[in-house]
């Protein structure tokens, strides 16, 4: 299989797909002014092509910001694009669709992936979306979008989660997580007070959870929200940590891009040595993929500004562009199976 990245920093949608011929999947990353435009006009220039799209920037060596990024996948692939509604009240009403489209494709373990593009309620979208994935034991790497807005097939949709099923017919898929944090000393907190619609975290071990961060980390209130960048909070799930980055102060809670609940075990993450597990990443994947055809990946919006706060992202691109054909998505969350994450970077590498 083969994979297609064409963009326009100014948003022209016919720059951006210039050279794309016969493709078998296309994903749609546009701006919030443009968004609805270039779904209309995409499907318009590839009818009955299967398409997914969000909100969102773009990169392969280069990040697009504002403009438009188009990857399409092609030469020896399966691929179904559907959606599920109504994800922030019943997203489980429209699974027949993800069933049959597993069925339509011939799924297989080895060589099909999901990728997904939700606007929010994620851990529910996920729990939902893996319920089917889980029994063919097909991967899922995928992420939030802006705006509220996503796309599948020509049309936009609000309140749902857009996916699309690619099988390699040539060779094997595989996915990937990374982590840059690590736990910073022995702290362990139990949540208490916390508000699950809202994200809201009130007390950590009895005490106002604003308190307990500024009090460990020595920042006022004002640096809570760029701390999180360096010390996010972790959730252990057996041998993985999931990564809880915080989004604001909300009184003397904390409010999180990821759902807490009560009784919640919580640890402190810290920043560690993010270009050596960005080396190791891509290492391992080498070793497991000694000929790559593309690589698709989302990395939070978090790690992008990290990065680009570090004079970091022009080369942590250069670095996986020698994977060979590397383009994603900068998300607002990220997806890896049945785990909603923040601050990390999932990926699919596909033979």
């Amino acid at each position: 299989m083969r994979q297609f990245f064409g963009k326009s920093q100014t948003g022209n949608l016919q720059e951006a797909v210039r050279g794309l011929s016969k493709p078998q999947l296309i994903l749609l990353l546009s701006n919030s002014e443009q968004f609805e435009a270039h779904v209309k006009k995409l499907e318009a220039l590839y009818p009955n092509v299967p398409s997914i799209g969000c909100i969102g920037m773009s990169y392969d060596t280069k990040v697009v910001e504002k403009g438009v990024g188009v990857i399409a996948f092609y030469d020896g692939i399966s691929a179904a694009a559907n959606v599920l509604e109504e994800v922030s009240v019943m997203p489980v009403k429209y699974i027949e669709r993800l069933k049959q489209d597993v069925h339509k494709i011939n799924s297989s373990s080895e060589n099909t992936v999901c990728i997904d593009f939700c606007t929010g309620n994620d851990a529910c979208v996920l729990t939902t979306v893996y319920s089917v994935l889980k029994h063919n034991n097909i991967s899922l790497v995928g992420g939030t979008g802006d705006g509220g807005k996503v796309s599948a097939n020509g049309k936009v949709y609000q309140d749902a989660v857009v996916y699309a099923l690619v099988k390699n017919n040539r060779g094997k898929v595989k996915t990937y997580k990374e982590n840059i944090y690590h736990q910073m000393g022995d702290y362990r907190f139990i949540a208490s007070r916390t508000d699950k619609a809202n994200y809201k975290i009130g007390l950590l071990n009895g005490m106002p959870a604003k308190q307990v961060y500024q009090d460990i980390l020595h920042v006022t209130e004002k640096e809570i929200q760029t701390q999180t960048f360096k010390n996010p909070f972790g959730k252990i799930n057996g041998d993985d940590t999931c990564i809880i980055s915080i989004k604001e102060v909300s009184g003397n809670a904390l409010a999180c891009f990821r759902q807490v609940n009560d009784s919640d075990v919580l640890i402190m993450l810290e920043l560690g040595d993010y270009k050596a597990v960005v080396r190791d990443t891509i290492k391992k994947i080498k070793r497991d993929f000694p000929q790559i055809s593309a690589v698709f990946s989302v990395n939070c919006l978090f790690r992008y500004l990290l990065f680009t706060e570090n004079h970091y992202m022009d080369e942590y691109l250069k670095d996986m562009s020698t994977l060979n054909n590397h383009a994603g998505l900068v998300g607002y969350g990220e997806h890896y199976n049945n785990r909603f994450v923040n601050q990390s970077m999932t990926c699919v590498v596909f033979e």
